[in-house]
């Protein structure tokens, strides 16, 4: 893989690329060389932080990079207070360098770290300021912040993978949609004027068309006004609890889509479980964090019951035996790290297992989607030409 790295020679920052197998090999590589790490990250891993930069916010892109920096200078015997003096002197966006100095000025008053993030929730959730909290307490702060820069970074690798299998797939249907509503709005009806002229029968499709053709000519305005009033109001419904619990459970009977997007929440769930208890949170506050931080309703409702389950004494495996929406690996891998008494680490093989799987799911859906596209396409197409052309057919048979 490709790597970026800055790193402090003497008094001059050095900005690099190079291929490394990790991140640690280029820790091993700079500490080798007597280079001090500032940042280090994949080069191609921040594409999402360019439109944070372009609106002028602190993107998720940020927030990685971020922990991923603090992490590698509290590893490397800075304090928290030299690391954050490097990144003020770095950083140049607006935005971000406010919220660092912010954070700083916080922890410089007498706050604590993870006090300094609650001021940004927004951009901190409960898992990164617990997880900072329990390594204040413990005093292995750096250590847990490479964990959470690792967990992280898998986040954002793996959410760029989802965009990337979904992109192409949404860019062509509103494509398709876009030339066919020009086609229909100002072309066609110039062509089905000719047929009026000279008195053809018309087939069924055709009349459609002309219906169809006639009503947006006329009205295409509104109809856009609709579509974006509509677009903005559906968007609006979503951001509700109702809407959010609509779209979840939809998005779970999708054939194709479903299995991504459960083995996904399966993914960052079990990880985030394993690095919280792990790192010293108890399994009743660990599984409320977590059904704070799901992004599927689903998962969160389940975790929800699964916390009241495990406050009775019920063990966290039996309490997922009533979830559906965990399957029997694991809940059974889960009872097996029970009685083991290593429940992170066996949390977090199946975290890897699930994330193997979950790149499965991606290509299977990216392979089944693209000819569905093409049946659209062609559908829609053939349509067009056969409405438009088996008129001029038949005039020219009648003309002969």
């Amino acid at each position: 893989m490709q790597f970026r790295y800055r790193a402090l020679k003497g008094n001059k920052v050095v900005v690099r690329t190079m291929e490394a197998e990790s991140t640690d090999a280029v820790l091993r590589f700079l500490k080798d060389n007597g280079l001090f790490p500032i940042d280090v990250g994949q080069a191609n891993a921040n594409l999402y932080s360019h439109f944070g930069f372009l609106l002028n916010q602190v993107s998720f892109s940020d927030i990685v990079d971020f922990t991923r920096q603090i992490a590698i200078m509290l590893n490397a015997g800075l304090t928290l207070l030299d690391s954050f003096s490097i990144l003020k002197k770095q950083i140049t966006r607006p935005s971000l360098l406010k919220m660092i100095e912010d954070i700083d000025k916080e922890i410089r008053s007498g706050s604590s770290f993870s006090d300094a993030l609650k001021k940004y929730r927004q951009h901190f959730s409960n898992l990164y300021i617990a997880l900072v909290s329990s390594g204040e307490a413990s005093g292995k702060l750096s250590d847990i912040l490479l964990r959470l820069s690792d967990n992280l970074e898998k986040q954002r690798e793996l959410k760029g993978k989802l965009k990337g299998a979904l992109i192409y797939p949404v860019i062509v249907v509103f494509g398709m949609f876009a030339v066919m509503f020009v086609m229909v709005t100002f072309v066609v009806p110039k062509l089905l004027t000719l047929y009026k002229d000279f008195g053809v029968d018309l087939p069924f499709t055709t009349k459609i068309l002309i219906t169809v053709s006639g009503f947006s000519a006329r009205f295409w305005p509104v109809i856009v006004a609709a579509a974006v009033g509509l677009t903005v109001a559906f968007r609006a419904f979503l951001a509700t609890a109702r809407g959010k619990n609509f779209k979840d459970t939809l998005i779970l009977k999708i054939p194709v889509v479903s299995r991504v997007v459960k083995i996904s929440a399966l993914v960052d769930t079990t990880r985030t479980l394993s690095i919280l208890i792990g790192s010293g949170v108890s399994i009743l506050d660990s599984i409320n964090i977590v059904s704070e931080t799901s992004d599927n309703g689903r998962f969160e409702q389940a975790f929800k019951n699964i916390y009241k389950q495990v406050e009775k004494g019920i063990s966290l495996g039996n309490a997922m035996v009533q979830e559906k929406v965990f399957p029997p690996i694991l809940v059974q891998m889960t009872m097996v790290g029970e009685q083991t008494g290593h429940l992170d680490e066996t949390l977090g093989r199946i975290a890897k297992y699930f994330e193997l799987e979950s790149e499965i799911a991606m290509k299977a859906m990216t392979v089944l989607i693209e000819p569905l596209i093409l049946v659209v396409l062609g559908t829609g197409v053939g349509f067009l030409v056969i409405s438009v052309l088996t008129p001029i057919y038949n005039l020219t048979n009648s003309l002969k």
